[in-house]
C-alpha cells in the first residue's frame, strides 16, 4: 500500500500531560507524520483509566518490571479510538478513512506472548504503551502502530471503541476465561467502569442472571439504571441478594472488578460449588480462607491482565452480535480543553465511565 491521506490537516494539536501532581495540562503540539507502518489518527475518543490515576494521575509511580516511573510525561491516555488520516509506507491493512480501536501496548513482535496477541505480557524493553512511554489518545491526533489497530465496526461509536481498547476488553478477558454461559448466574463485583463493563458482556454471553455488588451508593444507582443487572446491592445486603437471586446455591460464575481485599473476599465466598471466579482488578492483596471457601467447594480461580489483540477485535464483532452498546456505561463526557475536570470527576465521585473527546466521538 502506497502513503494513503485525506484532507490538509493543521501543524498543531491539543494534547493532555499528566504532571502527577492530582492536575491534568493542556499542551499545543505539532501533528506527528506516520513513518513506515504507522498510521496517524484523527481521534474521537480516549477513555481515562483508573490506572491512569492510580500510577499517573497523583503521583508518578514505578510497577514491576519498569526503572523509574511507568509514565515517562507523554501524552496521556491509553484507550483510543478514531480514524486514519494518513498511512505510512508499508502499511498493507487500514488506509485514510478506516476506523479503528488501538490496542494500548505496543510490543516488541517477536516474543510467544506477542505472536498469541498478548502484547500486555511483553517483556522485552521495546515494549511501550500508548499514554505511558509513548504519547497517547488525549490529542486530537495519535500516532499509532498499524500492527496495535483493531478494525471499529460501522456499528459501533467511537466512543464504544475507546471502551474496547481497555475496560470491555479486560472484561470480557476476564469472562471468557471463567466460561460465563446460560447455565449459570455471573456475580459482578465492584461497579466501576470495567464492573459495568463486565455486567453488560455477561448479558451479552447469555448468563441466567447478573448480580452486582457495590458499595457507593452513587454508582448502585447508576448501575440500576442500566438495565443490564437483575440485582444490585451493597456489600452487606450480598448475602440475601445472591441468595434470592440464585436459589441458595451462589453464583456458578464471579468476577472480581474492585481490586480489593473485601471485594476478592466476597466474590469468592458467595461463589457456587464448583464455581469459576476470575479476578481483573489491580492492587491490593486476596485474603481467605482456603478449606471451607476454596477447596470444600470446588472453585476455580482465573487471573487475567487485559487481554489480546485477536481477542479484543473478537469482542467488537460480538458486541454488534449481541447489540450492545459500551457507551451506555459512560456517564460524563468532556472536551480535552476540560480535561482538569474530567480528572477530578474520574478520580473522584463519578457513577460510571469517564471519556476525552475531540470531535464528535462517532
Amino acid at each position: 500500500m502506497n502513503t494513503t491521506t485525506t484532507a490538509p490537516r493543521p501543524a498543531t494539536m491539543r494534547g493532555v500531560r499528566l504532571p502527577g501532581d492530582s492536575t491534568a495540562a493542556l499542551d499545543t503540539l505539532p501533528v506527528p507524520e506516520p513513518g513506515p507502518g504507522q498510521v496517524l489518527l484523527r481521534v474521537g475518543a480516549s477513555g481515562i483509566c483508573g490506572s491512569d490515576i492510580g500510577f499517573i494521575y497523583h503521583e508518578h509511580k514505578t510497577h514491576r518490571g519498569i526503572d523509574g516511573p511507568a509514565y515517562r510525561g507523554v501524552v496521556a491516555g491509553h484507550e483510543p479510538s478514531g480514524t486514519v488520516v494518513q498511512a505510512g509506507p508499508g502499511c498493507r491493512r487500514f488506509e485514510a478513512g478506516d476506523r479503528v480501536i488501538v490496542y494500548h501496548i505496543a510490543g516488541c513482535g517477536r516474543c510467544d506472548n506477542c505472536r498469541r496477541g498478548y502484547m500486555i505480557s511483553c517483556t522485552d524493553a521495546s515494549r511501550a504503551a500508548y499514554g505511558w512511554q509513548r504519547d497517547g489518545g488525549h490529542a486530537e491526533y495519535l500516532l499509532a502502530d498499524e500492527s496495535t489497530c483493531v478494525e471499529l465496526p460501522d456499528e459501533l461509536s467511537h466512543v464504544d471503541g475507546a471502551l474496547i481498547a481497555c475496560g470491555f476488553g479486560t472484561a470480557y478477558e476476564g469472562l471468557r476465561r471463567i466460561g460465563v454461559n446460560g447455565d449459570g448466574d455471573l456475580l459482578v463485583v465492584g461497579l466501576g467502569p470495567v464492573g459495568l463493563a463486565a455486567g453488560m458482556v455477561g448479558r451479552g454471553m447469555g448468563a441466567a442472571r447478573v448480580i452486582g455488588v457495590e458499595p457507593s451508593q452513587r454508582r448502585r444507582e447508576w448501575a440500576a439504571g442500566l438495565d443490564v443487572f437483575d440485582t444490585v446491592a451493597a456489600p452487606e445486603e450480598a448475602d440475601d441478594a445472591v441468595g434470592a437471586a440464585t436459589g441458595g446455591r451462589g453464583a456458578a460464575t464471579a468476577i472480581d472488578c474492585s481490586g480489593s481485599r473485601p471485594g476478592r473476599a466476597l466474590a469468592l465466598e458467595h461463589a457456587a460449588e464448583w464455581g469459576r471466579v476470575s479476578l481483573v482488578g489491580e492492587g491490593g492483596v486476596l485474603e481467605t480462607e482456603v478449606s471451607d471457601t476454596l477447596l470444600h467447594k470446588q472453585l476455580t480461580l482465573h487471573a487475567s491482565w487485559v487481554t489480546s489483540l485477536p481477542t479484543m477485535a473478537e469482542l467488537a464483532r460480538n458486541l454488534v452480535r449481541w447489540g450492545l452498546a459500551p457507551e451506555r456505561v459512560v456517564s460524563d463526557r468532556f472536551d480535552l480543553a476540560d480535561a482538569d475536570a474530567a480528572y477530578r470527576l474520574a478520580a473522584g465521585e463519578s457513577r460510571g465511565k469517564v471519556v476525552l473527546t475531540s470531535g464528535d466521538g462517532q
